[in-house]
Parts: C-alpha cells; sequence; structure tokens
C-alpha cells in the first residue's frame, strides 16, 4: 500500500475573522460609539423623510434611581419594535422621556432634609423645588446612559421631560382645557391618603399588602325604633378598622336582610355567671338582646366564645363556661323594618359630637358575606359611608388631620396618636379600652388577616380620608372639546359632544386594538368602576393646579384671557412662575385678587404623563397626530394607560393612541418576585457587564412577555445557548462567503432543487417574521428565526453542502448555487436579527462590508429571489433523513462506523434519485429495501473528500471529482 498523499491544501474551507467567542461586554461599547459617531438615529430621520410614520410612545419611567430588569425589558422591547417598523421601511423615530415631578423625587430631597434636621415647609417652595429638579437632572442623565447601553435607538439628546418649561406649560394648558369645559370640581370626599408622605393617592400609587389587623364588635344601643322590642338591644357592628369608630355618624342596614334578635346565655355555675357579668369586658352587654343578621349569628357566637376564654374563671373551678345565642322566636325582623330606627354612639356620654343620634340607613352594599349585618358609617373614611351620608345630609367632620392624627381639639383621643399604628388600634390600645370601659366592646382581637392598601414608595399604609380635593368627573356631561382634526365621520365619532368622560373613553377603549385582546377586558372594567379622577395632592413638587377660585361663590375662574397669561408666564419660567407670580397682574384689572384664593395644590402625576402626548406627539408631529402604539407593563392599565386615555378623551374627544401593547412583570427563575429582601434580584447592569446587551435583548424576545416571565441564571444560561448557535450561523456564513463576488452569482432556475427548497423556506420564513412583527410577536419572531438558523440552515443545508463547499471546484454550477443561496440568506437573516440581536448584527455586517459611515440599521426588509419552485416532497425527505441518521447512530456508539459517510444504507422508499439520496443522507450509498437497515461500507474512501465511493480503488486515492479538481 503506498502513502496516502494529503490533500488538505487543495480543500477550500471557509475563513474569517469573526470570531466564536463574543466578547459582547467588550465590543458593545465600540459598536455604540460607531453609532454615535455616524449619527445613526439622524441619519435614519433623513432617510426615512416622507415615508409612513411609526410613532411608539414612550411611557416615562421615574428619574429616580438606577434601572432594574423590568426597565431593561420594557425598554428592550420597545427597541425591538422600533427597529422592526424602520426595517419595514417606515419612519420610526423614538423619544425617550422621563417622568420627573411627584412624591419619590420630592420624598428623597426631604429626607436629606431631615438627616440635616431641616424643615422642608420652612424653606422657599422654589428653592425646594429647584433641589427637586436638580435631583432629576441626576437621575436622567444617569438612566439615559443605562437605556442607552442596552442598545436602545433614541433621540437620546433631545428627550421629553414633564419638568421642561414647555412640557409644564402643556400641562397646565391640558388642565385648564378641562376648567374651561366645566369637567372639574373641588369637592369634599373620601381618597386614599398617605399620612406618612401627607398627601392623596392615585391608585396607580397603592399595592397591596397582607397584613394582620384588629377586629371588634362594637355595641351601639338603640334608643328608638318603629319595630317593637328593638329600644334598648344593641345593634353591633364588626370592623377591622377600630381608628373609624371616634367619627362613626350612623348605622347602615341591608333593605333585604333577615335581622334576628339573640340573647347571650352562659351554661355553668352561678359562680361562674357572677364572675363574667361583673368583668369590665362585659360591663351591661349581658343584660340587653343584641340585633344581627339571621345568616352571620353563628360567626358572632363564634367571635364572642372566643373572647369569653379571655376570662380566668379558675377560682371558681370553672375553666371553660357554655355560650350560647338564643334568637328570640316572637321578633322576626326584615331590614326595610329598621327605618326610623336610632341608636347611640358608645362615647356618647362624651357629649357634642357624640351625643347626636346615629341614623340607621339603607344601604344596598350591606351584604352577610362577613359581620354582623350591620355596618357602622364613618362618611369620612369610606365612599359607601360618604354618598350614603351625604344623601341622608350627614357632612364629614375632618377629625383626622394630615399625619393621621384625630386633631387636638377632638373630644375623643385628640392628638393621641396615628391611626396606622398598630398600638393604637391593638385590642389593648386606647380605642379598644375605652370602648371596654363604656361597656360597647363585645369582642376584640388581633389576629385578622386581610390584604390592605400600601403607599408603594413608602411602604405605609394608606387610609381613606375625606378632604377637600379637585376631581375631574367621570360621569358628568361636560362638552368634551375637540381638536381641529377631529372627523364627525370617523371611528372616534361614537363619543359625541355631551357625552360623560367614561362614556368617551369606553368607547374609545372599543377603537382601540389591545394586545393581547384580553387587556381590553382589563381595563374596560377597570374604566367602569372607577371613581371621579382626584387630580390635587398637597405637594410641592409638580406642575400646580393654576386655578383662582371666587371667595364667596367657591367657583373657578374660567376666563380664557386670564389663561392665555398664566401659560405665557409656564412657558418662560415653567411651573415655578406661579409660586412666584404677581397674580394681580396675572388676574389683569378685570378681576380683584382679594377676592380670589390662589390654588397652591398640584397636579397628581399620572396628569402631567397622562399629558404628555401633547407635548411629545402633538407638538412634533402635528395636532391631530396620535401614537400608533403604547407600550407597558400591565400594571398600567390603572395607571398610564388610563390616565392617558382619561385625559385625552376629555380633551380630545378620543384615544391618544391607535394600539396598546401589554407586558408581564420580570420574575426571578423561580417565579418569585424579585425583591432585596429576598437577594433575589436579577442586575441588568451586572448582567450586561458580564455577558452584554445582546443576551439581555434575545432573552426579551423570546420570553412569552405578554404574561409574567421569568430570568436567573439558569435562564441566561439557556439564551446564552441559543445566542451562540445564533453566532456560529453567521460565523459560518461569513467563512463560507469569504471571496464572494458578483460574476459566482446563479440565477435560481439554474439551481438545484436542494437550493430552491431552502430558498422556498426562507421564503416562508419572511413571510412568518412579517407577520410576527406585525402583531408584536417577537418570541415567535425570534423562534421562527432560530429554528430555521438551526434546524434548516445548520443541522440540514449546511450538513448537506459541506462536502460542495469544500471540495466542488469554484467555478461548478452546484457550489456557485450553493454561495448564491448563502450570501441571500446572509442578506436576510442579518436583517432579521437586527432588531433583536442589535449589537451582533452589526459585527456581522461590518465583518463582510466594513464602513465608517454605514450601519446595519440603516438596511432595509430583504427583497427575495422569486422562483423557488419545488417538485420533490422535501417534508417525506427529511423525515426519512431523520430516520436513517438514528438508525446509524447505534453504529457510531459501537464504532462500527466513524462517520455516517462509513455506512450503506436501504431505505423503503426512494422520494429522489439513488445518487442524491447519497448526498442527502451523507451516506456510501442508498438503495430500496423493505426497512431502513444500515451496513458497514466495503467502498475505499477517496483521500480528499472522504467518501466512500465505487471508483476510488484504494483509501487515500482520489475520487473522479476531487481528481478533476486537483488537475
Amino acid at each position: 500500500m503506498t502513502d496516502q498523499k494529503d490533500y488538505r491544501d487543495t480543500v477550500f474551507l471557509p475563513k474569517t475573522e469573526f470570531p466564536m467567542k463574543a466578547g459582547l461586554a467588550q465590543k458593545e461599547p465600540a459598536i455604540l460609539a460607531h453609532w454615535a459617531k455616524i449619527g445613526l438615529y439622524d441619519k435614519l430621520r433623513a432617510q426615512r423623510a416622507g415615508r409612513p410614520r411609526f410613532l411608539l410612545h414612550d411611557g416615562p419611567p421615574y428619574a429616580n434611581g438606577d434601572i432594574h430588569m423590568g426597565h431593561a425589558m420594557n425598554k428592550v422591547l420597545k427597541d425591538i419594535i422600533v427597529r422592526s417598523q424602520s426595517l419595514m421601511g417606515k419612519d420610526a423615530p423614538y423619544v425617550p422621556g422621563w417622568d420627573c415631578h411627584g412624591l419619590p423625587i420630592e420624598w428623597k430631597v426631604e429626607e436629606a432634609y431631615r438627616a440635616k434636621k431641616l424643615n422642608k415647609d420652612e424653606v422657599d417652595p422654589v428653592a425646594f423645588r429647584a433641589e427637586c429638579r436638580a435631583y432629576a437632572e441626576k437621575w436622567v442623565g444617569v438612566q439615559r446612559g443605562q437605556f442607552e447601553r442596552l442598545g436602545v435607538m433614541g433621540d437620546w439628546f433631545n428627550p421629553y421631560l414633564t419638568m421642561n418649561f414647555e412640557s409644564e406649560a402643556i400641562i397646565a394648558g391640558e388642565l385648564l382645557k378641562f376648567a374651561e369645559s366645566g369637567q372639574l370640581y373641588r369637592g369634599a370626599k373620601p381618597v386614599m391618603w398617605s399620612p406618612v408622605e401627607k398627601t392623596a393617592l392615585a391608585e396607580a400609587e397603592v399595592e397591596y399588602e397582607d397584613i394582620v389587623s384588629t377586629q371588634i364588635d362594637v355595641a351601639f344601643q338603640i334608643t328608638e325604633s318603629p319595630t317593637a322590642g328593638l329600644e334598648g338591644a344593641n345593634a353591633v357592628i364588626w370592623t377591622t378598622t377600630p381608628w373609624t369608630i371616634p367619627v362613626n355618624q350612623a348605622l347602615a342596614y341591608g333593605p333585604e336582610i333577615d335581622y334576628v334578635l339573640v340573647r347571650p346565655v352562659l351554661v355553668g355555675g352561678e359562680a361562674a355567671w357572677g364572675i363574667i357579668h361583673a368583668h369590665p369586658l362585659y360591663n351591661g352587654w349581658f343584660d340587653r338582646p343584641i340585633l344581627v343578621a339571621a345568616a352571620l349569628v353563628e360567626a358572632l357566637k363564634a367571635r364572642l366564645k372566643a373572647s369569653l376564654k379571655s376570662i380566668d374563671l379558675s377560682a371558681v373551678g370553672s375553666p371553660e363556661v357554655g355560650f350560647d345565642l338564643e334568637i328570640d322566636p316572637d321578633i322576626t325582623i326584615k331590614g326595610a323594618d329598621l327605618a326610623g330606627t336610632i341608636a347611640r354612639h358608645p362615647m356618647h356620654h362624651l357629649g357634642g359630637f357624640f351625643a347626636k343620634p346615629r341614623p340607621f340607613l339603607p344601604g344596598d352594599f350591606v351584604t352577610t358575606d362577613a359581620g354582623t349585618g350591620l355596618v357602622h358609617m364613618a362618611p369620612d373614611h369610606g365612599e359607601d359611608d360618604f354618598l350614603l351620608c351625604k344623601a341622608h345630609g350627614i357632612d364629614p367632620v375632618f377629625a383626622v388631620d394630615g399625619a393621621g392624627m384625630y386633631r387636638a381639639d377632638w373630644l375623643w383621643l385628640g392628638g393621641q396618636g396615628s391611626v396606622i399604628n398598630k398600638k393604637f388600634v391593638a385590642s389593648d390600645g386606647p380605642i379598644c379600652t375605652d370602648l371596654r370601659e363604656a361597656g360597647a366592646l363585645l369582642a376584640a382581637s388581633d389576629d385578622f388577616k386581610h390584604s390592605y392598601p400600601h403607599s408603594w414608595r413608602s411602604k405605609a399604609k394608606v387610609i381613606f380620608r375625606c378632604t377637600p380635593q379637585w376631581f375631574i368627573p367621570m360621569d358628568r356631561p361636560a362638552g368634551a372639546l375637540r381638536d381641529a382634526s377631529w372627523d364627525p365621520e370617523s371611528r372616534d365619532a361614537t363619543a359625541s359632544n355631551g357625552a360623560t368622560l367614561r362614556g368617551i373613553a369606553l368607547d374609545a377603549i372599543e377603537n382601540t386594538r389591545w394586545v393581547p385582546e384580553k387587556a381590553q377586558n382589563r381595563i374596560r372594567a377597570m374604566v367602569e368602576g372607577r371613581p371621579d379622577w382626584v387630580i390635587s395632592r398637597q405637594r410641592a413638587w409638580g406642575v400646580p393646579i393654576a386655578l383662582y377660585v371666587h371667595r364667596q361663590t367657591g367657583e373657578y375662574l374660567r376666563d380664557p384671557d386670564v389663561n392665555a397669561r398664566i401659560l405665557e408666564a409656564f412657558t418662560t419660567g415653567g411651573a415655578d412662575a406661579w409660586f412666584q407670580a404677581d397674580h394681580q397682574a396675572l388676574l389683569g384689572e378685570k378681576y380683584d385678587l382679594a377676592h380670589y384664593e390662589v390654588i397652591t395644590d398640584i397636579l397628581d402625576v399620572w396628569f402631567d404623563s397622562g399629558s404628555t402626548h401633547s407635548f411629545v406627539i402633538e407638538a412634533r408631529y402635528g395636532v391631530g397626530t396620535r401614537a400608533d402604539l403604547y407600550v407597558e407593563g400591565s400594571d398600567q392599565h390603572r395607571g398610564w394607560f388610563q390616565s392617558s386615555l382619561l385625559e385625552s378623551s376629555g380633551t380630545r374627544g378620543r384615544a391618544p393612541y391607535d394600539a396598546v401593547l401589554t407586558h408581564g412583570f420580570a420574575l426571578d427563575g423561580k417565579g418569585k418576585k424579585m425583591s432585596k429582601s429576598e437577594g433575589n434580584v436579577i442586575d441588568p447592569l451586572k448582567e450586561i457587564d458580564q455577558g452584554g446587551a445582546d443576551i439581555l435583548r434575545l432573552w426579551v424576545a423570546q420570553t412569552d412577555y405578554f404574561d409574567d416571565v421569568r430570568i436567573g441564571k439558569e435562564v441566561l444560561a439557556g439564551t446564552g445557548d441559543a445566542y451562540r448557535k445564533v453566532r456560529n450561523t453567521f460565523r459560518y456564513l461569513l467563512g463560507a462567503l469569504d471571496g464572494f463576488e458578483e460574476g459566482e452569482r446563479i440565477a435560481v432556475a439554474e439551481m438545484p432543487e436542494l437550493e430552491r427548497y431552502i430558498l422556498a423556506k426562507l421564503a416562508e420564513l419572511d413571510t412568518e417574521l412579517r407577520s410576527a412583527a406585525d402583531a408584536f410577536e417577537f418570541n415567535r419572531y425570534s423562534r421562527a428565526l432560530t429554528d430555521f438558523m438551526n434546524e434548516d440552515l445548520s443541522a440540514f443545508f449546511f450538513d448537506i453542502r459541506k462536502d460542495c463547499l469544500y471540495c466542488e471546484a469554484p467555478t461548478a454550477a452546484k457550489r456557485r448555487a450553493y454561495r448564491t443561496v448563502l450570501d441571500v440568506l446572509f442578506h436576510a437573516l442579518v436583517r432579521y436579527a437586527a432588531p433583536i440581536l442589535a449589537f451582533t448584527a452589526e459585527e456581522v455586517w461590518q465583518a463582510r462590508f466594513p464602513s465608517e459611515d454605514e450601519s446595519v440599521h440603516m438596511l432595509e426588509w430583504p427583497v427575495l429571489p422569486e422562483g423557488a419552485t419545488v417538485q420533490s416532497d422535501w417534508t417525506a425527505i427529511r423525515a426519512l433523513r431523520q430516520q436513517v441518521t438514528e438508525a446509524i447512530e447505534p453504529y457510531r456508539r459501537e464504532k462500527q462506523v466513524r462517520s455516517s459517510l462509513e455506512a450503506e444504507v436501504t431505505v423503503p422508499s426512494l422520494p429522489a434519485s439513488e445518487a442524491d439520496l447519497t448526498e442527502l443522507f451523507i451516506v456510501s450509498a442508498v438503495r430500496p429495501g423493505e426497512t431502513v437497515t444500515v451496513t458497514p461500507t466495503q467502498r475505499h474512501k477517496c483521500g480528499r473528500c472522504w467518501r466512500h465511493l465505487p471508483e476510488v480503488a484504494q483509501d487515500g486515492a482520489l475520487c473522479d471529482r476531487c481528481a478533476g479538481v486537483v488537475e
């Protein structure tokens, strides 16, 4: 046997300097610098001028602290959407923005004051506001850099800030539109109030946490009733907010509920009876019957029986005494029969407010789900309470101050403690102690578990508190304003002048595309059930409610000339102008400032962000323009989505958006909410520093972000594996296309059917990706793209054609066809990947077409070659190929063959010629047979291409093709 010649130098191996190792953390900053150097964003705007526009309006993150994973997920998703729309040839600007006003920033500045033992209220408001502005500016700068590092492309040096003077002027102008159209009122009603932050809160500023509260049963003795047998009885209420008892003004009953009178009964020795009867806890109430809903007798009995266990009966040798509630069989009471009944407050002996009669009022909201079927009414601290009492001429008394304490002059408990202090309301606290001494506390325990609202900023409990506030009514016909673009024949025609804000908003919801569709039901339910919009806050940092209220009539001034002067002052000096203004000059000669109150409350920050469409979309792109898309987390159904909807519906009679996309939240790898205390926070900045932004971008694209998503080490490891496969596909394409020139290109009609099949598959992919991009379903988009690259290309097409690439002559038609298709694939795939893998696509493109002033992101959707028709059943061929591969694998494991090239196979059907199947299956020979079988070949191995062919005389000799190429 002769020595085998080495033919490696005659094989055409792929060649590229594109590295397999990504090194994204090191490369991405340089790519960002390249984009900045060429002015990529501005270049795109110039290139796409006049094209159909796609406007994604950025919901403003809060300028307070480093970004977290939720920020990263949100911004990356937006960037993928914008880049995909740009890829499809649209002019897709992206204007980032920040929410700069409000309590979180003010709270941080106040913390610095408290650390220095300074009182914020003693500081000049303009000076304090300047510190808030500086704090916000700092974090805008920090977050800008962090968002850019994620690869988010936008107008970063011309963003919108709600604290810009122009923005503040427009926000004030939007408020004055509501005022001029009569859609504002000042009223006192219960709102969610934070005693810690001393301000009203919006629903979107509240989160619910499980707590353990004190529950009490309190007796209100009936003094008058048209129903026989009720006078002298105890009407018992149950509550988990004992602190509201000091402002009780009535009792509510359910008109359709059945009530009974029950009498406490002890079963035990006389001595035990005497101890219990004389105990201060029971102080006479044992002697009176109790009015309770029939359906809740057993529940009340259980609470009273538990309370009895607190009495020490060991002295009389009776550690337990039987207890029961006997129903009076002679008295049956329908709720409606309680009309006209009057009780007295347990603390009536204090006189004054507490000596006033407490009427029984019918309440449709009273149920028998829990409690006693009677509800105590404190109109200061509950919406149902407020509305029912107001309907019967009972007004709030404003006993609780902004710090959550009963005001100092309040007759009972004035100034003694905060109502959210657990010790204040506990069963041994001052409220329960006083009620117990008055003989009105039937039962009390500190073990009631339930969900309760907290401020999402301070994490402190909030209360319902009646205060004078400014409201936008949801159900008052108000002649909604229209902008000049409104067309009564358009889809907005359902929102007619004179309709209520709620009605207009609900119509707008119907006319908006919601992604996913189920989101529509959620926001519809919220708008249907929401109360009037509380737009005032008792803080310093924000846009003031720039109104003048007549001191005698209580009416606010609605003079367009005055409003014009206000807005001019705001445009020049921002919202600070209101706190420095010569208000008489703003009022003009027509009005005397002495007759008017200058309102200094500030606007709810949700009104600020709800107005952003006016100074971002309309101010930049024309009055009447609306955003194509809003994208935020699902919590924004009660936040920005809704405030924007209500603001625009009230001033323009329509929504500010055509479509809304809702995504879920980023959870840890186990599906838990991320929390510093839990130690499960995944920091996007650390992940970028370690693995690069493209890994995070691919993770976002691959998740089903319409629901909550998980991220952790294992999840990111899987994303990293997926990324490496994509990168290796591009690396192969770059290497295989080394030296490719236009003269090498070959027409589709002249290509082998395998190449035409891959082009047909590429066309299918193209259609799927367009559909997914239009639906904003980038998990579907990324899955289709990576499946095509991994399964159709790497595991199939590239595997089959590596022999052709390496061993065919450069001029061979088959090799030219293959490289032509690779070139088509390269141009298509790098474009498809660019919206998701923004950095890697740039690196890939520059590796093949280096340029100092161009970018892959200036390219548009690929135009694919036509005419890629096939005749064979490639689904059947690929299925058969998979069977053959699986059949060969045991022979490889047993080392009977070292590669599939050493195998000969039989197959039950031949969907193509034997010669074609030999190449497709990468085996020595394919023959027909009854089943798939494998036999090691006896043929010799070509010394260059390593195929086992009949014409090779001995191992190491050349096959006919290789001999011709070498020659």
